[in-house]
């Protein structure tokens, strides 16, 4: 499997270098050269798979040179060996609704799937490669921890993440910051996570620093996630057996319903992808009126969604406009300009697809506090505002997406229902330990200087 950049479709890369990257020289987004369409007999094959069995064979088709399918199925094991779900998901019924269950892993968030796998494949990496990686990543919450988790005490490896300065949930800080490892440094930005991730995108950009540290990158944009995510795509459909269905998935940065997207593209007979916002509404807005315009980041009750830059977005960018890199790259300019509305051509294009929805706080807080009274569920924010997309769009035949465990919003779950639930019991200890991480101001030059003092 080859892959090319976003911005220019002409060079080539291995999945090792796309791996190791995580973005590409020119700021573009790595995809594959060309993507694989199963038939139907292949499909029926996979439908009567375990979890992990088909999480090897999808993402075997991307790793190529990296490792054999029997060495990649050994990584899987080990990735999910300490998921209390033994298929890894969960699917429950909610009245119309079916909820895919994704935060069984670890840190409780549906980023630990690819992330367990992530850092296994690292340390395979690292086996035949004496060097140290460093791994540099922005978090809206919930990726830190899960990169945290499957990184930490790993020989080779160091992890710095950046999360935007009391503006994340207590607990979801807490399970970064209490980790002890010699290898794990937490910065706390003063900005928002569109800041985060813009520096992180700066020091990608500067080729000296990043090739000088060695730098590594686990965010959304690295492919390996979209991937291992496209899995509990067809896992879902595949267990309800049933075509034609709807994901409604709740999203900030565009990763997880993109790898909705590749399923699709893959073959998987998926009606609508449901892109849902909460009210950092810039998908909204550019999916129904083609107005990818960013607006100053509110703070929410479901912050993982609080953002007003979605990365992943450059790739179906791409895709609209019949796979150009010269037209996705002037389109970039333009976003960077804060100036890009979508050509009526191209949003009929996405709509094909695509729906999306929002739902402003009151309406999350009454999702969960009416999900609770009639089911005795309680939602996490960002799952309730899944489901309330699904609702105002009237979609009966719809899984939506359940990406983190409710515990880890306690201020959501309080101001909803008066009560909140416990962290479950290995857990438990992040709530009194002592949190080690640095402030630093937003500036990309300061947190350069402050990783060189780590690392040299």
């Amino acid at each position: 499997m080859e892959y090319i950049s976003t911005r220019n479709n002409n060079k080539k890369f291995s999945f090792s270098e796309v791996f190791l990257k995580g973005l590409a020289d020119d700021g573009g987004l790595f995809i594959p050269l060309s993507i694989k369409k199963f038939d139907e007999s292949k499909m029926n094959s996979l439908k009567k798979l375990s979890y992990i069995d088909l999480a090897t064979e999808i993402i075997y088709l991307y790793t190529g040179d990296f490792l054999s399918k029997k060495e990649l199925n050994e990584i899987v094991k080990k990735s999910y060996s300490n998921f209390r779900e033994k298929d890894v998901v969960k699917i429950v019924e909610l009245n119309q609704f079916k909820i895919l269950e994704l935060f069984h892993g670890p840190t409780l968030a549906f980023k630990d799937i690819a992330m367990q796998l992530i850092g296994n494949m690292y340390e395979h990496f690292l086996k035949s490669n004496y060097r140290t990686i460093n791994i540099v990543v922005a978090t809206s919450g919930d990726t830190g921890a899960a990169a945290i988790d499957a990184i930490k005490g790993k020989s080779n490896l160091n992890i710095f993440v950046l999360h935007p300065n009391n503006r994340i949930s207590s607990v979801q800080r807490k399970i970064m910051t209490t980790v002890e490892e010699k290898n794990v440094f937490n910065i706390a930005i003063d900005g928002n996570f569109d800041d985060c991730q813009n520096i992180v995108k700066q020091m990608f950009s500067d080729l000296e620093f990043s090739k000088s540290i060695n730098m590594s990158g686990v965010n959304s944009i690295n492919w390996a996630r979209i991937v291992a995510q496209a899995v509990y795509y067809f896992y879902a459909q595949f267990k309800l057996d049933k075509d034609n269905i709807s994901f409604s998935v709740p999203t900030g940065n565009f990763g997880d319903v993109f790898a909705g997207y590749l399923a699709k593209k893959m073959g998987l007979p998926i009606d609508k992808l449901i892109v849902a916002t909460n009210e950092n509404d810039i998908l909204y807005r550019a999916i129904t009126k083609g107005e990818y315009i960013s607006k100053e980041v509110r703070e929410t009750l479901s912050p993982s969604m609080d953002i007003q830059l979605a990365s992943n977005f450059e790739r179906l960018i791409y895709y609209v406009n019949n796979s150009s890199s010269e037209k996705t790259a002037e389109i970039m300019k333009k976003v960077k300009q804060n100036s890009y509305q979508i050509e009526k051509k191209d949003l009929d294009i996405i709509k094909k697809d695509f729906l999306s929805e929002s739902c402003n706080e009151k309406e999350t807080l009454e999702i969960i506090k009416k999900n609770y009274k009639e089911n005795d569920m309680v939602l996490d924010p960002h799952t309730a505002i899944g489901v309330g997309a699904a609702q105002k769009l009237s979609l009966n035949d719809c899984v939506v997406l359940s990406t983190a465990h409710p515990c880890k919003f306690p201020d959501a779950t309080n101001n909803a229902i008066n009560k909140h639930e416990k962290l479950p019991e290995e857990l438990q200890h992040v709530l009194n330990k002592n949190e080690n991480f640095q402030i630093l101001e937003n500036n990309t030059d300061e947190v350069k200087k402050f990783i060189k003092s780590k690392i040299l």
